[in-house]
């Protein structure tokens, strides 16, 4: 690789677990940290008590200034950001920039988008790209402009998805690849050496896909599919924010249960989509047009995440139950 004598100094923007080892990446290879700019502490858990987000937790390990404003147009955020005096700023899954602080630096800004753009722009491209049953995807930096996931691309690289893999395996292969495109992306600007490319004039040979945020009801199990289409959607939304059906008893009790991983069975029956075949001990067939999916883990609501065996100890009684 090609180092530049002097090494730009950067401003890094990022909140979730997927954007620490980029800014890791980028404290390993010697990049000039000026600051990191991240999202505000928020409630979590039971006593919902203050926790700061991954990328705070890691910048304070590292010594690194921070800060969390609550409106990226506050004027004291942007004098406080400009006395940073960064040569770049690289940003990886943070919020919408304003022109007021993308075009602040003279080398730029970008960000590192988990697609292989014009593809899956949005808030949850590695979820859709495998609720979709897709078997390629990637990550791809690009200069930031006004409009969300659309500035000119910088460089990306692909990576194979797995019949049975989830978002989450997914998501950590392609935390650790976009870290090293973070930082090859950083040097190739650096030297000169980038010559972006417009998304427009990327050829596509399919529709433009979209990964809007998920919602509750994006999650729910459509039964009345093939068992390759539910085989993807539960693995897509595995493990978080993860999938859900509804279980209705013979006697009206309503229940709710996630489901985070299994196996699609291709093959003849004359059940309602929805039924439940178990031997209730070792395995849960759920029904579906051309055949079944065979639940490996699962969770009850208001109980643990558990494996099937585990949890037919407690609750023999599935095929009681249809899922709908």
């Amino acid at each position: 690789m090609n180092i530049p004598m002097n090494k730009p100094g950067i401003v890094f923007m990022g909140t979730p677990e997927f954007a620490v080892a980029s800014l890791e990446a980028i404290l390993n290879e010697g990049f000039p940290v000026k600051g990191v700019v991240t999202s505000p502490d928020k409630p979590s858990g039971r006593g919902l008590q203050m926790r700061p987000p991954p990328v705070k937790e890691f910048a304070l390990k590292h010594s690194q200034n921070i800060m969390q404003p609550l409106k990226l147009k506050d004027p004291e955020f942007l004098n406080a950001l400009k006395t940073w005096t960064a040569d770049l700023q690289v940003v990886v899954a943070f919020r919408m920039l304003p022109e007021e602080v993308w075009s602040m630096p003279y080398l730029g800004t970008f960000n590192l988008h988990a697609s292989l753009l014009p593809q899956y722009r949005g808030a949850a491209p590695i979820n859709h790209a495998v609720m979709n049953g897709e078997t390629v995807t990637g990550v791809t930096t690009f200069f930031l402009n006004h409009e969300i996931d659309k500035g000119a691309i910088i460089s990306s690289r692909e990576v194979t998805i797995g019949e049975n893999e989830t978002a989450g395996d997914i998501h950590d292969r392609l935390m650790v690849i976009g870290a090293e495109l973070v930082v090859k992306t950083i040097y190739d600007i650096a030297n000169r050496l980038v010559i972006p490319v417009e998304q427009n004039q990327i050829p596509l040979t399919e529709t433009t896909r979209l990964a809007p945020k998920i919602f509750k009801d994006d999650r729910k199990i459509n039964w009345h599919s093939g068992a390759r289409q539910v085989h993807n959607f539960i693995r897509g939304l595995s493990p978080d924010p993860a999938a859900w059906t509804e279980m209705e008893g013979r006697d009206g009790e309503m229940l709710t249960m996630k489901i985070f991983m299994g196996l699609p069975e291709v093959k003849e029956h004359n059940l309602e989509p929805g039924s439940v075949v178990s031997d209730g001990k070792l395995y849960i067939m759920v029904a579906v047009t051309d055949g079944f999916y065979r639940i490996n883990r699962l969770q009850l609501e208001a109980k643990k995440q558990m494996g099937v065996t585990d949890f037919l100890r407690g609750f023999p009684r599935i095929t009681e139950y249809r899922f709908i």
